[in-house]
């Protein structure tokens, strides 16, 4: 920051207009200041180095070095946190994402509301998301690279906890209107809530998951709903278990993970039914992950686990607790492999985790926690 205390940003858009009006939200706002303007990727590159800012707003298309290649080269040679400022079309969701695995921060999503491009109705957004990107610990897509080789040298080389028994006991909780079993014969259920930060995390963990993971597995990622569909689709071509966005009146199945859209609440009835909501935001979120942890207690009890990643704010804190209540497991990223600490330390402080881990951990604890659950089942465990 500046000797004033003030956030100093650096604008990169190839568009005059873009540049005057975050220009102008920017100086209306006293705690930041516009260190520099960058015309194109080119100058936002060396603009960085020249005048390093304590966070940059970065347009994806713009000529000679686009913004994807701009995020590419200052994260891997001089890293400050960077916001992108993107199109919500379905080409900008799937270059905005591409961005966030570089080593963005987060983005703002440009209204579509016509060709003046009225930033205003994103203001408080923006403003927000800069704050938070400005405390941000940034490093080197070296490091996250090295971090992404761990990660995957984790990941298991055969199908973690499939009993001879868990298909047919499935197969049994699929039967449209056949009665709910009881909770201990029911397939593991894992909700994984996560939001800034969170998409590049997610790309590179949700692909440890293998093609006959013998458990459900539920993403709640804060995201634009024009995002979440490309973002389960980039998921997809990554993976070797089932990725797909969640839809409304499909029964749960295991391996599978069911993307929360973001324009919904997503909540597991007790007949394993996926249920969407699209009603007010919940404690200022939607989708709410408190609102799907909560159900996956009810509906899975002990065989219910939470995995609270990297975010903002407290979302996700009440539903781990439901899950703990339920006698199921709760886990949170510890803040060294965080982007940031914020979600999944409000659910440690409030005494709702098991165990703290870093992200290249958290997939074996699922195994071991899912070994576990299959032999008391196979007892009889409550």
């Amino acid at each position: 920051m500046s000797g004033t205390g003030k956030i100093r940003v650096l604008i990169a858009d190839d568009s005059a207009f873009m540049r005057k009006v975050l220009h102008s939200i920017l100086l209306a706002e006293p705690g930041f200041e516009v260190a520099g303007e960058a015309r194109d990727g080119r100058e936002a590159v060396a603009q960085t180095e020249a005048l390093k800012p304590d966070v940059i707003t970065m347009d994806i298309n713009m000529p000679h070095v686009d913004g994807l290649q701009a995020t590419e080269q200052i994260m891997s040679t001089n890293p400050r946190p960077i916001l992108i400022v993107s199109s919500e079309s379905r080409e900008g969701a799937e270059i905005t994402l591409k961005a966030l695995e570089l080593g963005a921060i987060d983005f703002v999503a440009k209204p579509t509301s016509g060709v003046d491009l009225d930033m205003s109705s994103v203001r408080d957004e923006l403003l927000r998301k800069l704050r938070v990107a400005a405390k941000v610990r940034v490093v080197r897509t070296a490091s996250r690279t090295k971090l992404a080789h761990e990660i995957a040298a984790s990941a298991p080389r055969t199908d973690p906890g499939m009993s001879p028994g868990s298909k047919s006991e499935s197969s049994r909780s699929n039967g449209g209107s056949a009665p709910a079993p009881r909770s201990h014969t029911k397939f593991p259920l894992i909700v994984i809530a996560a939001s800034t930060g969170g998409p590049a995390t997610l790309m590179k963990f949700v692909p440890l998951f293998p093609r006959e993971f013998p458990g459900a597995v539920i993403v709640v990622q804060h995201m634009p709903s024009s995002f979440t569909s490309q973002f389960s689709q980039q998921l997809s071509e990554s993976c070797a278990i089932r990725v797909k966005e969640a839809e409304a009146g499909e029964i749960l199945a295991p391996a599978t993970v069911y993307v929360c859209p973001g324009s919904h609440h997503l909540r597991v009835s007790p007949t394993g039914r996926l249920t969407l909501d699209d009603g007010p935001r919940i404690l200022g979120y939607r989708p709410c992950a408190d609102v799907t942890l909560e159900s996956a207690a009810e509906y899975a009890g002990p065989m219910s686990l939470g995995v609270i990643l990297t975010g903002m704010g407290n979302d996700g804190t009440r539903g781990a607790q439901a899950v703990k209540n339920a006698g199921g497991c709760v886990l949170a990223q510890d803040e060294a492999t965080s982007v940031i600490f914020g979600m999944n330390a409000e659910a440690i402080r409030a005494g709702a985790v098991d165990q703290v881990l870093p992200i290249e951990n958290i997939f074996s604890a699922i195994e071991k926690r899912i070994l576990y659950v299959h032999g008391a089942a196979r007892v009889g465990a409550p």
